[in-house]
């Protein structure tokens, strides 16, 4: 939503004509260029007189699903009816059929369960994958509507290419929608100037954005951040939610931030937690993700506490890995709610219709009625919420189990997202540890601070051990800083990851000659993982998206991703996503200690332990 500027509207009626020019373009184009009220410019007037002229026989629909059985969600039941679909609308649910079928494709859905698509809350749409192969990959399995994190294109593009990018994905048959981010959960020496007020309101006004956060930055808002309360008191101004991060808070934490503004969270983690979040007003997202598989305890312990009304409710697979998702996405979880004995539809709903309705598009998304963009999954029963046909936006991306490869491509350099070109390289000297201070591996994510006691003047590490040289090096060559971890893996030769939380480099060995191998290909390659042992490159996955993302479809990917976890096993990693263990490195929202380009940071006293060293002359010649 814009900001009139009152001091123009003044109505001058000796100039009226040229007043009310200004008016207009006032009232049509605010602050960022985009319209004050938009929820129903999906289509233009024409467009919409198009859609009633289909029901007036002029125009004919393009399909119809005749004979459907499908789940309505104002009524809590299943019906018969002919579904018309005009492009990408909804024109009609009834009984009845168009006199004209001329153009028109029938579907007979006899015996057949229609439900609306499938909605993920959560996403981060740059875990390896990119936003385009994670919602043709979801599509599949019938999410077809994503609500994602926008942290990767804020922190890489400049506002006005990424909203050029946010409208391309407007094509796509997926509907996509974005998060805006008030922090960038770790600790950066310039990150007042990275998440300044100008780019953050310019992404909250943002059409397609519906809510801010999450809020990883909470400890900072709680401590008195009212530079961040009041970008979730302009959230609340354009009538948008907030996206909390609170794991383990008390309910007196959590009471504080629901007066600050904050509408649902995703950190509960027992059934309890659950219910605490939803008796102080949230919403409740329950999460399913590798790190924080819960879902199952979640609903049987919730259905334990006395629960029995879910429409505060929905799922959330927290943006996971790709393996994670080779089965499935959403409707994994609805077969675990139905497994837990949540009622059949509301199972459905916490997937689709309660979603919609929290994040007030329910004019557009999460039931199949009248005027609902097409978005819809076809079961062979509802007791099984695979689809084996799914429409998006009116278009088939999946029939009768097989996948429409038809999908659009986007031309990623165009936008600034092209393979990672480092102007600098490693020199011996650089590979000089000195702290003995470093970072002990507790899982996946979570760290505590140790005192190592072995001899870090070598050039190779015992296999004795689970202790293995860590460093993170400035994506621009500038500054680095070398430590210790433990636990991460005990026969690691080197390991190079440009995909990071900052976008910055780890090195991670037990060799230097190996590490020195496998930045080196790293850099080659124009960004990714690459895993190295005795001066031979044992695996590697691309990521020439900026170091962050690869260009493969889901299930190469996949295949990729499974690879490299599975060698990285053999060689002491103990946890099940390695991938997940680099990019929490530096993330500050989780305890104890972290990697940040301020340097290897204590969380709870907000304090940097080693600082990053300059480095000379980094840059090739």
């Amino acid at each position: 939503m814009g900001i009139i500027n009152r001091s123009i509207v003044v109505f001058d009626f000796k100039n009226f004509t040229k007043t009310s020019k200004i008016l207009n373009l006032v009232l049509t184009k605010p602050f960022g260029g985009y319209k004050m009220d938009n929820r129903n410019d999906r289509w233009s007037n024409k467009q919409i007189r198009n859609h009633v002229e289909v029901l007036d026989g002029v125009i004919n629909p393009h399909m119809i699903l005749k004979n459907a059985t499908y789940l309505n969600a104002y009524l809590h039941q299943w019906f018969v009816a002919n579904i018309w679909v005009y492009e990408d609308r909804i024109v009609y649910v009834g009984e009845n059929l168009p006199e004209n079928f001329n153009g028109c494709e029938v579907i007979d859905c006899q015996g057949k369960y229609l439900v609306p698509g499938y909605i993920e809350p959560h996403t981060h749409p740059d875990q390896l994958y990119n936003p385009l192969t994670l919602a043709k990959h979801a599509g599949r399995f019938g999410t077809t509507t994503l609500i994602s994190d926008n942290l990767f294109f804020f922190l890489n593009l400049p506002t006005n290419v990424a909203f050029e990018l946010l409208n391309e994905f407007k094509s796509i048959p997926s509907s996509m929608y974005w998060w805006c981010r008030f922090d960038g959960q770790t600790e950066w020496p310039n990150k007042d100037d990275i998440f300044n007020a100008e780019d953050v309101i310019s992404w909250l006004q943002h059409e397609s954005v519906l809510q801010g956060g999450e809020l990883t930055g909470w400890p900072k808002l709680l401590k008195g951040d009212n530079r961040m309360l009041s970008w979730l008191q302009e959230a609340k101004r354009l009538h948008k939610k907030v996206e909390g991060h609170f794991p383990g808070a008390s309910e007196r934490t959590l009471a504080k931030f629901m007066l600050m503004g904050t509408d649902c969270d995703h950190e509960a983690m027992t059934g309890q937690e659950a219910l605490t979040r939803l008796k102080q007003g949230y919403t409740v997202s329950l999460r399913h993700s590798s790190i924080r598989p819960d879902l199952d305890i979640l609903l049987k312990e919730l259905i334990g506490l006395g629960v029995q009304k879910f429409d505060r409710f929905f799922f959330t697979t927290d943006g996971s890995h790709p393996s994670f998702y080779e089965n499935g996405m959403t409707d994994e979880l609805i077969k675990i709610a139905i497994h837990q004995g949540i009622p059949l539809m509301d199972a459905y709903y916490m997937a689709s219709y309660n979603i919609a309705r929290y994040y007030n598009m329910e004019h557009l998304h999460g039931s199949i009625a009248t005027g609902r963009i097409a978005n819809i999954n076809i079961l062979e029963s509802p007791h099984n919420p695979t689809p084996i046909s799914v429409l998006a936006k009116g278009k088939w991306i999946k029939r009768d189990g097989k996948d429409n490869n038809d999908s659009p491509t986007i031309d990623w350099n165009k936008y600034q997202i092209s393979p990672l070109h480092l102007k600098w390289t490693l020199q011996e000297d650089d590979l000089s540890f000195l702290t003995s201070m470093g970072i002990n591996l507790i899982n996946n994510v979570i760290t505590k601070l140790y005192e190592s006691s072995i001899d870090l003047s070598s050039d190779e590490l015992s296999l004795e051990h689970d202790e293995c040289f860590l460093m993170m090096v400035g994506r621009d060559g500038s500054w680095r800083i070398n430590t210790v971890v433990k636990g991460f893996a005990q026969h690691l030769g080197g390991f190079a990851s440009s995909y990071s939380g900052t976008g910055d480099i780890l090195i991670i060995g037990k060799r230097k000659t190996d590490m020195l191998i496998a930045f080196e290909r790293m850099r080659a390659i124009g960004g990714g993982m690459v895993l190295a042992e005795e001066s031979h490159i044992l695996h590697e996955i691309p990521l020439p998206l900026t170091g962050i993302m690869s260009d493969l479809e889901m299930g190469f990917l996949i295949k990729d991703e499974k690879k490299m976890k599975e060698l990285l096993k053999e060689r002491g990693y103990k946890f099940n996503d390695p991938a997940f263990t680099l990019l929490f490195f530096s993330a500050t929202h989780l305890p104890f200690i972290r990697l940040t380009p301020s340097g290897l940071y204590d969380v709870k006293n907000e304090k940097v332990l080693v600082y990053p060293t300059k480095r000379e002359n980094y840059q090739m010649q």
